[in-house]
């Protein structure tokens, strides 16, 4: 027992030698043959050949089985290099039968020396030496194969599995082969061929599907998809693919098949029926969904995040902050949904302009990681929403600090200093990068046309601003380009633009304050 202690005193300390050394103490003194095993799997990790050439002698007299020894004798042999007792020992392990092979399989994956175990495999499992009918046999050796860097020998036996019975799962692994070494037209073929062969197998035809979509064809993967067997995959692929490719027929034909299902199956698919039902533009019907699924679900969480911003969506406001103080509080010990609950509650406190709490969101989500710079990011615009210049500014030059090239920050910057009046060379210099790294986003159109207006030049202004309008005709967007209008002496339309800003968002702040300003 005192050995023992020291030999797990030492692994604690990540000591291995030394615990290698005391459990063959320990498998001495005592007449535990699992105490045996233990010290002659140290002595095998830590390569001491006598330690573990007496811990197994020990562990025979104490009654191992068989093939236990002949697996412990072949990794010796690969732990300490010793190729030819290395061939012979997993030669022998492998004429155990069926055993004996997994037994060779699990000594090979764990081998350290991969050049070594990579060329023992070859040596054991060429295709005239394995069962000719174990068909996952001759797939397990091909992907053991892959795993050891033997590609060329793993793609060999591949196509051997295909010729020598032609499985499901054999033409799936050929297929995988060649899509991860470039070659995509062969992968096709074998998953086409292989479909001819088991024309309902679930796992051939979602990859296939998956292929046909990849490269364009997602009407035919749907109608791939569409026969045979169904079961949770083959909906949520369905899904992906007709929301990608925007099938709204396919996302209705899916919906009400699922909705048909019997009830117990159709719980199990109550979030993705909440997800197309959102596809299809069905809020109430998401939120009938969402709330199916239990809160212990795979996607319970996530159902929630989505019942929030429904609610939201549909005016309950109240209802959907409250649901998010709640998803927050009871998750404050994951730190990932932690973060997803308290961007939720800043995202919507944004929305309900409470740009405090929203503030005050996005610092809880940051205490798990303060660099986290899509939050520091997002902070930023609500300060500046909240009128706290100086604190948004600060954010936005941290993000910049952290990622130069970030556009968004840059067009962020750009705009406060150029909404407060303040640094304007500086923020030409951010909004001319901005500018020039995307020249037809409407956001940075609008900064670009509001500084022109900031710096006097209100006819370049109405022309920037007019270009923001049309790429995206916003509320804030059409307030600045009312006021340029209006320094420029164009009093009807800047009134006719700012008529159709209050019609877009009558509560804008901008849009107020402007209408006031012009008396409409």
């Amino acid at each position: 027992m005192a050995a023992a202690m020291q030999g797990d005193f030492a692994l604690a300390h990540n000591d291995l030698p030394a615990a290698a050394r005391a459990y063959a103490r320990a498998a001495q003194a005592s007449r535990n043959p699992e105490l045996a095993e233990r010290a002659l799997d140290l002595a095998i990790a830590v390569r001491d050949a006598p330690l573990a050439q007496q811990a197994l002698a020990r562990w025979q007299a104490l009654g191992a089985p068989a093939l236990g020894v002949r697996q412990a004798r072949a990794s010796l042999a690969l732990a300490v290099g010793a190729r030819a007792a290395a061939m012979t020992a997993f030669t022998q392990l492998t004429q155990q039968g069926e055993p004996g092979w997994k037994a060779a399989l699990r000594a090979l994956a764990s081998a350290r020396d991969a050049d070594l175990a990579g060329a023992v495999l070859e040596h054991i499992a060429k295709p005239q030496r394995l069962p000719a009918h174990a068909g996952a046999l001759w797939l397990a050796c091909s992907q053991m194969g892959a795993q050891l860097g033997r590609r060329h020998y793993a793609r060999t036996l591949a196509a051997a599995a295909v010729r020598h019975g032609g499985s499901a799962a054999a033409y799936l692994w050929q297929a995988q082969l060649q899509q991860a070494d470039g070659d995509r037209a062969g992968a096709d073929a074998s998953l086409q061929a292989g479909l001819g062969r088991h024309p309902r197998d679930i796992p051939l035809r979602l990859v296939r599907a998956a292929h046909l979509a990849d490269g364009g064809a997602s009407v035919a993967a749907l109608r791939l998809l569409d026969t045979g067997p169904q079961n949770h995959d083959t909906y949520a692929l369905r899904a992906a693919i007709a929301a990608r490719a925007r099938q709204q027929p396919a996302l209705r034909t899916l919906y009400a098949e699922l909705a048909r299902l019997p009830a117990a199956q159709r719980n199990r698919e109550a979030y993705l029926l909440g997800q197309l039902a959102e596809w299809l533009r069905q809020p109430r019907a998401a939120l009938r969904w969402y709330a199916a699924v239990p809160a212990n679900a795979e996607h319970g969480f996530a159902a929630d995040i989505r019942r929030a911003v429904l609610l939201d969506q549909i005016g309950q406001t109240a209802p959907a902050r409250a649901l998010a103080d709640e998803l927050a509080e009871e998750s404050f010990e994951d730190p990932r949904h932690y973060r997803q609950a308290s961007v939720l509650q800043a995202e919507l406190a944004q929305r309900a302009r409470d740009y405090p709490r929203a503030i005050a969101a996005y610092n809880r989500a940051l205490l798990f990681d303060p660099d986290a710079w899509d939050l520091v990011y997002a902070r930023g615009v609500a300060a500046a929403e909240a009128g706290q210049t100086d604190a948004a500014l600060r954010d936005f030059h941290r993000v910049l600090t952290a990622q130069p090239d970030n556009v968004d920050a840059m067009n962020a910057l750009g705009f406060t200093l150029a909404d407060a009046d303040r640094d304007l060379p500086e923020a030409k210099t951010l909004l001319a990068r901005a500018l020039a790294a995307r020249p037809d986003d409407a956001a940075i159109n609008d900064s670009w046309g509001w500084l022109q207006y900031r710096l006097g030049d209100y006819a370049a202004a109405v022309t920037v601003l007019r270009k923001a309008w049309r790429l995206r005709a916003s509320a804030e967007i059409g307030a600045h380009l009312a006021h340029a209008l209006l320094a420029s002496g164009a009093r009807a339309q800047a009134r006719q633009i700012l008529d159709a800003a209050w019609r877009i968002d009558p509560h804008s702040r901008s849009v107020q304050a402007l209408r006031g300003q012009i008396g409409s």
